[in-house]
């Protein structure tokens, strides 16, 4: 596994599958996580799209609808520390098996919804699933390849399906609404999950460490999280001063700073705090964070942009989300192979400066922008610096960990993802909503009535004072990357992955 490491164990059966001769075990180890990872991803937009329609299906308020979405959020983030934590005590592929298993059995369960209740309540068991799955997912990389190019290979796949997922959810789910049915955009979940529970048997278990859960730590950090969370998307909805938005943020200070405490004085922590002393890997958390805080806003405003401005259907709006998809896989397959022969930061950095470009780029929008001439390969641009910036801080999370941390350090990283894009996502679109309000009041319901009475100079200023709003999100996101790019710059300092490409991985179980 990790550099530093010197213990080797014998391997046990379920090691020797994965072999360093067994070529077309780690193919289809990697098919698995890659399967994983992207159904695990995409299910934070496929739903998207196919709101509407599940709104009229069943009837949803429009307070509720909201929360089909940021229910799976809410307790996809707030679980992930726990789910990592699992992983290192009973063992990753285990928990890898049992969040495929749970989230598998709830897109049953949302697909079969009667009512919205049922659908929310499917959501959060999802997010439940993912935030066991997901953190595993990377750990098992790390104990299923072996250092070199083979993980290097598996972490920039990865990475590109950490990325892409979002792009192929916003695709998947046009595509499942219009040619089928809305309630397809859960059940298309099914054949995946039980393919890759199938194919767990081509991971390789680590080791079992000792200790137990520790029970406060999950209390105070799980609830702190969650109600962090939910406080940041209260706030985008209701305003940053409504009262119990407020109040999410002042237990959620009290809860994590409890946590902090408890974890300093246990014996068995949950996020052990010894994971932050290395630059490189605190690093790598906070680049996240941002990239999260930026990236997932981008996919947000682009959507609104193309259906609302430019009219374009659920399924062209997510064929033309391709080049995303496109950049996002060349760069993580380039930078994948770079890690070996540049330091993180010489490939995070300049890749973190050219998504600020593209995001500036997107700044430059009008009413009535060309998509050939200006989405495209604004969208192409951006998607090859941030999957320059995926790869090293991916790698940069869980290198040189002790064995017994690898799932916890994994969740930290999905964590800051998360709870980046919830807090960007909220914050901009704050911004957004007041811009836009600013010059024309009340622009996003202005257009609709424009449309519904077909008044096209009400559409024409609300098209404008929408883009005008958008424009300064995407200026906003070009920040949070710089702030991304700044502290890649000032905190990251290791050097290239070391090559070791015939080595044979540390069998741990």
């Amino acid at each position: 596994m990790s550099a530093d490491s010197t213990a080797v164990t014998t391997p046990s059966p379920a090691d020797t599958t994965a072999s360093p001769g067994g070529g077309r075990h780690l193919g289809l180890a990697l098919f698995v996580i890659a399967a994983a990872q992207l159904m695990v991803v995409l299910d934070g937009t496929i739903t998207n799209i196919a709101l509407p329609s599940i709104q009229t299906a069943l009837d949803v308020s429009d307070a509720n609808l909201a929360w089909i979405v940021n229910s799976y959020a809410l307790a996809f983030g707030g679980l992930l520390l726990l789910g990592g934590r699992a992983g290192d005590l009973f063992g990753r592929r285990l928990m890898f098996q049992v969040g495929i298993a749970v989230f598998t059995l709830a897109s049953l369960l949302g697909g079969l919804a009667p009512n919205e209740g049922l659908l929310i309540g499917a959501r959060v068991l999802q997010g439940v699933g993912a935030a066991f799955a997901a953190p595993s997912a990377l750990s098992l990389i790390a104990t299923t390849f072996p250092e070199g190019k083979p993980r290097n290979k598996a972490m920039g796949v990865y990475a590109a399906m950490a990325g892409i997922g979002a792009t192929v959810g916003l695709l998947l789910g046009g595509v499942l609404t219009d040619a089928l049915d809305w309630r397809w955009v859960f059940f298309v979940n099914i054949p995946i999950g039980l393919a890759v529970l199938a194919g767990t048997k081509t991971l390789v278990e680590a080791e079992r460490h000792p200790g137990r859960l520790d029970l406060p730590g999950t209390v105070t950090g799980t609830g702190g999280l969650i109600t962090l969370v939910y406080g940041i998307t209260r706030g985008g909805e209701h305003g940053w001063t409504d009262s119990l938005t407020l109040s999410c943020f002042a237990v959620a200070a009290v809860l994590l700073a409890a946590f902090l405490a408890v974890q300093s004085r246990t014996t068995n922590p949950m996020m052990p705090l010894r994971l932050f002393r290395d630059r490189n890997r605190s690093g790598s958390f906070a680049t996240m964070l941002f990239i999260g805080a930026g990236m997932i806003a981008t996919f947000y405003f682009l959507t609104l942009y193309m259906q609302l401005i430019l009219g374009y259907s659920a399924v062209k709006t997510g064929f033309a989300n391709l080049p995303f998809s496109l950049g996002m896989g060349v760069a993580a397959a380039l930078s994948a192979k770079l890690v070996t022969r540049l330091a993180p930061r010489a490939i995070a950095g300049p890749g973190l400066l050219v998504a600020a470009g593209g995001m500036f780029w997107f700044a430059t929008l009008t009413p009535d922008s060309s998509y050939t001439g200006h989405l495209m390969p604004a969208m192409f641009v951006t998607a090859l610096g941030l999957g320059m910036g995926f790869v090293p801080m991916t790698l940069g999370a869980v290198s040189g960990v002790e064995h017994q941390d690898t799932g916890i350090a994994s969740a930290l990283l999905n964590t800051a993802q998360q709870i980046g894009g919830a807090l960007g996502l909220a914050v901009l679109a704050t911004v957004s909503t007041s811009a836009a309000d600013d010059r024309l009041p009340d622009a996003a319901a202005s257009l609709y009535r424009g449309l519904a009475m077909k008044d096209h100079g009400l559409v024409a200023r609300a098209a404008d004072a929408l883009t005008h709003g958008y424009t300064l999100a995407f200026v906003g996101a070009g920040v949070m990357f710089l702030a991304g790019l700044a502290v890649t710059a000032l905190a990251i300092n290791a050097g290239k992955q070391e090559t070791a490409e015939g080595a044979a991985p540390v069998h741990m179980g």
